[in-house]
C-alpha cells in the first residue's frame, strides 16, 4: 500500500490555499451538491455503500419533489475509492476543489477517514463532514465532523453488559491490530474489570495479508485454551471473518461471539455461511430500521418505498437517510444563499436536533450523535433480528 502521509500533506497544502476563499453557491433555485467518498466496487464495502447512497438519494428526492429547501434542490455525488485510504484522500481533494460541493456526507473507509481527521483536513478546508461511518472518538471530535453514529465505546459497553447479563463472566478479547482495534481492546479490558468480568485471554489479528492466517490460528488456539464463556471480537473486514470462520470450525466455536457494527452481517454470512454465523450478536449504532419505533423510521420507510423500491430496508440505508436529513436541516438554517461557511455555522449552532424520535446534539464544546446502541442477532436464515 502507498504511504498515506504524502497524499495527506499534498491535500492539506491544497486545502490551506482554498480555505481562505469564499465558496458561494449560486442564487436560489441552484442545485446544492454534497460529496461522498465510498466504494461501491470493493466487495467488503459495496453493500454498505449501496445502502448509504439509496438512503441519501431517497431523502433528497423526497425533499426535491416538494420544491427543495428555500428553492434549492439537493444532489449527492459519490466517488469510489476502492476502499483505499490514499485514494480517499485524493478524492477528497477533488471534492474540495469543486466549488459546487458545499459539504461532505456519509464517508465510508475507516483508514481514510482517520488519516484525514488526524491531519485536521476538514478543519483546514473549512468544509463539513456529516455522518461519517465512524465511531472513533478521534474522528468524531475532529474539527468540522458532525457525527450521527454512536461511538465505539458505547458499543463495547453494550456488548460487555449483554455478556454479563447472560452470566458470561469470562471473556476472550480478539482485536485486529489496525484502526480502532488496539484502543478498543484496552478500553474493553478496563470496562470488563469495572463490570466484574474476567478477561481470560487477549489475542491480536494481524491485518497484513501475509501474517493474517498465522495470527488467526494463534488467536483460535488462545481462545480454545482459555475456555471463555464469551468472545468479544473487535475487528472488521477479512480479519474478523477469517477469525469467525476458523473459531466456528473448532469446539471453541460454540462460545458466544459478540461483534461490533462494523462487522457487517451480510459480509459475515457470505464469508462463513448462515449456519456458522447463526447466533453471533452484533451491536448496531443506528436505530432498528424494520419497525416504526420512531416517526423518522416511518418517514424513511415511506421514502424508500417511493424512491428506492428495489433496495431493501437496512441499517445502512437508514443511516444514509438520517445523515441526509441532518444535511438538509443545515441547508434550511443557512437561508437563501448557501455557502460552506454558512452550512458550517448552521451545524455548529444546531444544538439538540430532533429528527423524529432520534436526536443528535451539536454544541461548540461537544458534538454527539444518536448515542443509542441496538443489539441484534443473526438467525438461521442469515438475517438480523433484535
Amino acid at each position: 500500500m502507498k504511504p498515506i502521509r504524502p497524499f495527506v500533506n499534498a491535500l492539506l497544502s491544497t486545502l490551506l490555499g482554498l480555505a481562505a476563499q469564499a465558496w458561494p453557491v449560486a442564487a436560489p433555485a441552484a442545485e446544492l451538491v454534497f460529496g461522498q467518498v465510498a466504494s461501491l466496487s470493493n466487495p467488503t464495502s459495496a453493500s454498505n455503500a449501496r445502502g448509504l447512497v439509496a438512503g441519501i438519494s431517497a431523502c433528497f428526492e423526497t425533499i426535491n419533489a416538494k420544491g427543495g429547501i428555500n428553492g434549492h434542490k439537493l444532489r449527492l455525488v459519490t466517488r469510489d475509492d476502492g476502499l483505499q485510504a490514499t485514494r480517499m484522500v485524493e478524492l477528497t481533494r477533488d471534492l474540495v476543489d469543486d466549488p459546487s460541493v458545499i459539504g461532505l456526507l456519509s464517508y465510508l473507509n475507516s483508514g481514510g477517514i482517520n488519516a484525514l481527521a488526524k491531519d485536521d483536513a476538514f478543519g483546514r478546508a473549512g468544509v463539513a463532514l456529516i455522518a461519517p461511518l465512524q465511531g472513533d472518538r478521534h474522528v468524531i471530535d475532529a474539527a468540522n465532523v458532525f457525527p450521527l453514529r454512536s461511538g465505539y465505546a458505547d458499543e463495547v459497553n453494550a456488548l460487555l453488559k449483554e455478556a454479563k447479563n447472560w452470566g458470561k463472566e469470562t471473556v476472550a478479547l480478539v482485536n485486529m491490530n489496525v484502526a480502532f482495534g488496539p484502543g478498543l481492546a484496552d478500553l474493553a479490558q478496563a470496562r470488563a474489570g469495572e463490570m466484574g468480568l474476567k478477561i481470560v485471554s487477549r489475542s491480536v489479528l494481524d491485518a497484513n495479508p501475509d501474517k493474517l492466517a498465522a495470527s488467526v490460528e494463534a488467536a483460535v488456539r488462545a481462545v480454545a485454551a482459555s475456555e471463555p464463556k464469551a468472545i468479544i471480537l473487535l475487528a472488521a473486514g477479512k480479519p474478523a471473518t477469517e477469525f469467525a470462520r476458523a473459531v466456528r470450525a473448532t469446539p471453541a466455536g460454540k462460545t458466544q461471539v459478540y461483534g461490533l457494527s462494523v462487522l457487517l452481517h451480510e459480509e459475515l454470512v457470505k464469508a462463513i455461511g448462515a449456519d456458522k454465523a447463526r447466533g453471533i450478536v452484533l451491536s448496531q449504532v443506528i436505530p432498528y430500521p424494520f419497525t416504526q419505533a420512531a416517526p423518522i423510521i416511518g418517514e424513511y420507510q415511506k421514502a424508500m418505498k417511493q424512491h428506492a423500491p428495489s433496495e431493501p430496508l437496512s441499517f445502512s440505508s437508514l443511516e444514509g437517510y438520517l445523515g441526509a436529513r441532518i444535511a438538509a436541516e443545515a441547508v434550511r438554517r443557512s437561508g437563501t444563499v448557501v455557502t460552506r461557511e454558512r452550512l458550517l455555522a448552521s451545524l455548529r449552532g444546531m444544538g439538540e436536533y430532533n429528527l423524529g424520535g432520534v436526536y443528535v446534539n451539536y454544541q461548540p464544546e461537544r458534538k454527539k450523535g444518536w448515542g443509542g446502541v441496538e443489539l441484534t442477532i443473526i438467525n438461521s436464515a442469515g438475517d438480523l433480528r433484535k
